[in-house]
């Protein structure tokens, strides 16, 4: 089947803009704009058959996605706050509808021109009709590829366009770039843009505050409501850090800056709402103390690591119970480091959680069966639970290590890496949270006879994310850390049996080195060296391209996708 070019108007509208001369904050895509494209010009017999092969297509990457319950037990919760649970997840859920314009446009007039069920049900998976977790694919006939300002810039702005223009908030992470009647580049700020979505959420924010019983959630639960309306999220980021004992939580609000793949200034409107796993947290706590010494340790010169992680920052688990938005699409997160201000990080450090259930949910799913193919037989006792829940978690708390701010004085290190900071972050957080996991070992804090395992997990969790796909942050990091473990010898593959085993002593020489690489890359903020970088060893080779065709062959799931929401939960609606 061949795809059809689509009107200009629509591809004006995937790329995230108004018409050229559209001073409207969103000009989301429109049922006219998504009519049927003529028939195609193919004998009909054929015409049937692609169709039929593409919808069985999708079907399979549907199936790709193990479904997963998001539930919890809530028998410790009285009436008052079941309530306010059930407000929050409604909050949540209003996520949704913001991620879906600033992904993609009009959500139903999408869904309304598929025909095919499972089509339409792997669109909402995905926000949209690219397939995330194969390179952002076009699966919907007549769209063409994924824009990588997504709806965040106009479609016809070029980069000089950008660099020129003299808009003091155009790099801000709560702006849209528009035109207005003029056709000059103008901003429009969130809370304008998506002003009805955002007094929903503000509003059930604010009922469920008055239900809440720790003086700090309430607290915080009126701040982030103020902040959805003003953008100014900084006041309440610093009173979520201050937060100790709520044994509920919510991360709401435009986060991550994964969906701008053009500059990776724009964030995206995301949620989760979650449930405190108490006796699991208190013993994570005694880890953040040792952030200030990681940080000293650091395998780099003293200027790359003279700054110092907040003395403040937490480390808890969590029974997730909801994702929304940019959290919900794609590959789903197992863990959060937030906040991802950098001065509130400085003043406050951050808050790890570990999302238990989801995490347990893609071991036991994924993370096994990928080890019983592709790892060898005597190193499979290797690969086990905790040492995933602690590379997980050390990954996130890795998050407060290093530097945020380029040592040239220019600005942070986000800014000055552009389209490559998130995975070079998602690069760095994961090589310096076995970093941690050893040097922990070495004090006492953790079992340094079972390093191995830690060390055998980390590598399968590699293999396990690479089949994100090269638009996904975490697999492009994923992928420059394979190869360059590769080269190292980190790691050996048997020819005849197609099964990796690891070599501890290459593996400890290469997360050191590639440590220093990654941390100089940050502190420098050398754009054209990380680019470099991730170009060089960015892309998988034949026999790894083949080894992941077999994990597809032996039907083992990709990722996951939930059963979520207040009947799960056993919640009727507030």
């Amino acid at each position: 089947m061949h795809r059809r070019l689509l009107p200009l108007c629509l591809l004006l509208a995937l790329a995230g803009c108004s018409s050229g001369h559209d001073a409207a904050p969103i000009a989301p895509v429109s049922k006219e704009e998504l009519a049927p494209a003529p028939a195609s010009s193919a004998p009909a017999s054929a015409a049937s058959a692609a169709a039929t092969a593409e919808e069985g297509s999708v079907a399979q990457r549907l199936a790709s996605y193990a479904p997963v319950k998001l539930e919890a037990d809530l028998s410790a919760f009285n009436k008052r706050q079941k309530k306010m649970i059930a407000l929050l997840v409604e909050a949540a859920d209003s996520m949704n509808a913001i991620y879906w314009r600033q992904s993609w446009g009009d959500k139903d007039a999408l869904l309304s021109r598929i025909t095919d069920p499972a089509t339409r049900e792997f669109a909402e998976l995905n926000y949209g009709p690219w397939d995330r977790l194969n390179n952002d694919k076009p699966f919907v006939d007549g769209v063409v590829e994924r824009p990588p300002g997504a709806q965040f810039y106009p479609a016809d702005m070029t980069r000089e366009q950008f660099d020129q223009s003299p808009l003091k908030d155009k790099t801000s992470l709560y702006t849209l770039l528009r035109r207005d009647a003029q056709g000059q580049l103008i901003t429009v700020p969130y809370h304008e843009a998506y002003k009805a979505e955002l007094e929903k959420a503000a509003g059930l924010l604010r009922d469920a505050a008055k239900l809440a019983q720790d003086a700090g959630f309430r607290k915080y639960l009126t701040l982030r409501a103020d902040a959805l309306l003003s953008d100014n999220y900084q006041p309440s980021d610093l009173a979520w850090m201050d937060m100790k004992k709520n044994p509920v939580d919510i991360v709401i609000g435009p986060i991550e800056t994964y969906e701008d793949q053009l500059y990776g200034y724009k964030a995206s409107y995301e949620s989760y709402v979650l449930i405190k796993d108490q006796a699991w947290s208190a013993k994570l706590a005694r880890f953040a103390k040792y952030l200030p010494e990681l940080q000293r340790g650091l395998p780099v010169p003293d200027r790359y690591k003279a700054e110092k992680p907040g003395s403040d920052a937490d480390l808890n688990a969590y029974f997730a119970v909801y994702y929304g938005g940019d959290a919900n699409a794609g590959a789903k997160t197992i863990a959060i480091n937030l906040p991802n201000d950098e001065q509130v990080q400085l003043k406050k450090g951050t808050r790890r959680l570990q999302l238990e259930n989801v995490m347990k949910a893609k071991f036991d799913t994924i993370m096994l069966p990928i080890g019983k193919l592709l790892i060898a037989d005597d190193q499979q006792q290797n690969l086990t639970f905790d040492a995933f829940f602690q590379n997980t978690m050390f990954h996130e708390v890795a998050h407060g290590l290093g530097i945020k701010q380029t040592l040239d004085g220019k600005g942070t290190v986000r800014k000055a890496l552009k389209d490559q900071a998130s995975s070079f972050e998602e690069g760095k957080a994961d090589v310096l949270g076995l970093y941690m996991v050893v040097k922990l070992a070495d004090k006492g804090e953790l079992d340094k006879t079972r390093l191995m395992d830690n060390y055998v997990t980390f590598l399968a969790g590699i293999l396990r994310s690479v089949r994100f796909g090269a638009s996904d942050a975490h697999a492009r990091a994923n992928m420059v850390r394979f190869n360059y473990f590769k080269q190292a010898g980190a790691f050996t593959r048997d020819e005849r049996t197609g099964r990796y085993r690891v070599d501890f002593d290459k593996m400890t020489a290469a997360m050191s080195s590639l440590s220093t690489k990654l941390l100089t890359i940050q502190g420098d903020g050398d754009y054209d060296a990380a680019k470099q970088l991730t170009d060089q060893l960015g892309a998988a080779d034949a026999k790894l391209a083949g080894d992941l065709n077999r994990l597809a062959e032996a039907n083992i799931p990709v990722d996951i996708r939930f059963e979520q929401g207040l009947d799960v939960l056993g919640l009727g609606k507030p």
